[in-house]
């Protein structure tokens, strides 16, 4: 037998399929060992033939087989092809997609433990004391875990009992569960009809992808379970896309309380052993139910019935390494290959997703109601330009200052909301203006007083905090901006009796950091909650009845044409974690800019409003989806290097333009936003086009151009512009 093979190497050069000989058991979808060159490296096997195009003597053959059941699935080759093809990646790239990176090192490997089996009672010496304690032990316990056993009675007795037969060790395969403190007890919630209604609708419908458009609060979640109730029902497996890693455990919870074991978690915060043995219960069906973030949907699974994505709107569902994939289009392969549903759910739809459903596409399902009966929050809008007129230059408008007295006098819970962490944004010196900045990244450097250093929050490089101005040795330095830590620290001041939890990168150490403070806030071990994005979307808290937002003027002013839809999509979603349970919320939305239309919009969750002014916004200036914003970003070490690739690729792709000329809205070079990060220095082509129909072209160009020393690559429709 001869097996085609896909060698583990991220190269143009070798990607290709070679021909080992194999044993006639081998299965397509293996892990293997093979000869290549002067070592055996890893491979995967995609297909088996009783023939070689080769002599037989030229043929090596498989050094290893890894698996016994094949790691990968059939689906995976097709997926393979679409993504190598669509994204112009070396198939061994497409194919990591669908594993655990540590699993493919061969860094992890199944955790086997020893317990000692109690078998029969024997005759013993009296001078067997250690011995006879040890099997009395056993026998009343029936086994123990062997290491426990012998550090108990001593290893020299417990092996003398094993010798004689009394007792027997065994190893068993232990899975390292990454959620064994996740507890909850399943509760049938009794539907409403709108919920009902979107169930059926979902099971009826034509077709196979569904946008679920629903307020927050308005329980998407119960449908989501009940779907996927429906598909296991049928013997069928699911895919539950959440955007934040934080949201895992409380989804995982309510999956693993309704259908037990059935749930598996998986994301890039488990442990190598954790991902390792989660994967494999998705693999060999132990588990039918796949929940993570964005990477989750690539599990192992087969037969899928449906894929659900979780507030589908997320930027976090963009891949930004390579292959630089969108998730919804690669959930729409694995949907098309299983014939299974496609459910894209949020408050506040992607335009591009939203103009889909309006226009027959998917089918749009709407809830417009909250489940407990409650209206939205009020969100009452506080003018931080007439609070500095009035003398407070503090973080907290008088009005949020008095919502927040409310609050804690009432034993109620509030969450404040800040997207910048650390203490301040910059560090100045008053006298020369010199501005503290990263030396491998061309951005300003936050200071973080807990530390008492300053740090880039691109490449995560420290520095010490500044006692006098490098460039002209003044010593007077200025703290400009904000973050989280200074907003926790103001908030003690002016209540010193509150219980304040802080949630952002620097806090949420450890793979459980994350929900170690979700769970000590919804314990109500804590009044205040402040966070940045992390605490914007899912999360519900039932005694939260106050969202205080800090600057909702942070996005709305960024020179990206998504700013206002992004902005919109936030403040709802903040929004939504106010008055879930039986009393209303509130929220307060501190500006600089309370005239801002989208601000309106948002105050008063006119979706439908927004979506219909930005929709004509983007046809009057051709942006999209009616127009295709295409990137091709350079980067290199030297900025020689990098200039020289970026006019070979302008060049190219002005070529391009001169034979398809109708195609191009717009076409410069420039430097990126943000010039370098990590030391490397960074250009871009950006176009926009009137279709896809060249974007094949482009990325050739850019493979053609990218080497060793200076990577070129594409980015569609970029979610981070930067």
């Amino acid at each position: 037998m001869f097996a085609q093979v896909i060698v583990d190497i991220a190269h143009s050069q070798v990607d290709k399929v070679f021909e080992y000989s194999c044993p006639d058991d081998i299965q397509v979808g293996s892990r293997v060992k093979v000869p290549f060159g002067a070592r055996n490296i890893d491979g995967f096997v995609i297909g088996v033939s009783r023939t070689s195009s080769y002599p037989a003597d030229k043929v090596k053959p498989i050094a290893e087989i890894f698996d016994e059941l094949p790691a990968l699935v059939p689906e995976c080759f097709t997926i393979m092809e679409q993504i190598a093809q669509r994204y112009r990646v070396p198939k061994a790239v497409a194919l990591r997609l669908f594993l655990p990176s540590e699993m493919r090192l061969g860094k992890v490997h199944v955790s086997v433990r020893r317990f000692a089996k109690f078998v029969k009672e024997i005759p013993l010496s009296a001078s067997a004391k250690k011995q006879a304690q040890a099997l009395e032990y056993i026998k009343s316990e029936g086994e123990a875990d062997y290491a426990r056993f012998a550090e108990k009675f001593g290893r020299g007795a417990v092996d003398a009992l094993s010798d004689k037969g009394a007792i027997e060790v065994e190893e068993r395969k232990i899975n390292r569960s990454p959620t064994a403190s996740l507890t909850q007890t399943y509760e049938k919630k009794i539907l409403t009809p709108a919920q009902q209604s979107a169930i059926d609708d979902i099971e009826s419908n034509g077709k196979h992808i569904h946008l679920i458009h629903g307020v927050t609060g308005s329980g998407k979640t119960e449908i989501y379970l009940n779907v996927i109730a429906r598909e296991i029902e049928k013997g069928k497996s699911a895919i539950f896309l959440v955007p934040e890693i934080s949201l895992t455990p409380q989804m995982l919870s309510q999956l693993r309380a309704r259908f037990g074991g059935n749930a598996a978690i998986l994301h890039s915060g488990l442990s190598a052993g954790e991902k390792f043995d989660e994967w494999w219960r998705l693999r060999t069906g132990e588990a039918k139910i796949a929940i993570g973030a964005r990477s989750a949907i690539f599990a192992p699974l087969e037969n899928i019935g449906a894929i659900i994505i979780d507030e589908e709107h997320d930027t976090s569902y963009s891949s930004e390494s390579a292959p630089r994939y969108s998730t919804v289009d690669i959930a729409r392969l694995r949907a098309n290959f299983n014939g299974a549903k496609l459910i894209l759910g949020s408050a506040t739809p992607s335009v591009e997703s939203y103009i889909k459903a309006k226009n027959g596409e998917y089918n749009l399902i709407t809830l417009k109601d909250r489940i407990n009966g409650k209206p939205l929050p009020e969100i009452i809008i506080a003018d931080m330009t007439r609070e500095v007129k009035r003398g407070n230059n503090t973080a907290f408008s008088s009005a949020l200052r008095e919502e927040l007295d409310k609050s804690l006098k009432s034993g109620k819970q509030a969450i404040i909301f800040l997207n910048r962490r650390g203490y301040s944004r910059t560090v100045m010196c008053r006298d020369c203006g010199y501005t503290a900045k990263c030396e491998n990244c061309d951005v300003t450097l936050t200071y973080h007083s807990e530390e008492n250093c300053l740090k880039c929050h691109y490449c995560g490089a420290k520095y010490r905090m500044l006692t006098s101005c490098p460039e002209c040795g003044g010593v007077h330095v200025l703290y400009n901006g904000i973050g989280t830590q200074r907003v926790v620290s103001d908030l003690n001041k002016l209540f010193p009796d509150a219980r304040i939890l802080r949630m952002d990168n620097d806090t949420v150490s450890g793979k459980d950091g994350q929900y170690k403070i979700l769970k000590q806030f919804s314990e109500r071990e804590a009044d205040i909650l402040v966070g940045t994005q992390m605490i914007a979307k899912g999360h519900d808290f039932p005694d939260v009845t106050l969202v205080g937002i800090l600057d909702a003027d942070m996005s709305l002013h960024f020179s990206d044409y998504r700013s206002g839809e992004r902005t919109f999509q936030l403040i709802t979603q903040v929004s939504g974690r106010s008055g879930r349970a039986g009393e209303a919320g509130k929220v307060v939305l501190q500006t600089c800019s309370p005239d801002n239309y989208i601000l309106r919009y948002a105050v008063n969750y006119d979706y439908n409003g927004f979506f219909e002014n930005e929709v004509a916004v983007r046809q009057a200036t051709f942006f999209p989806p009616y127009s295709l914003i295409c990137r091709v970003m350079v980067t290199a070490e030297s900025n020689d290097k990098a200039l020289q690739t970026l006019k070979e690729v302008y060049f190219a792709i002005e070529k391009l333009r001169e034979t398809n000329p109708q195609e191009f809205i717009f076409l410069n070079k420039m430097h990126s936003p943000v010039k370098r990060i990590q030391g490397k220095h960074r250009y871009q082509v950006l176009m926009r086009l009137n279709s896809g129909a060249l974007v094949e072209k482009i990325y050739d160009i850019a493979v053609k151009n990218s080497t060793a020393d200076c990577l070129v690559y594409v980015e569609e429709n970029p979610a981070n512009l930067s």
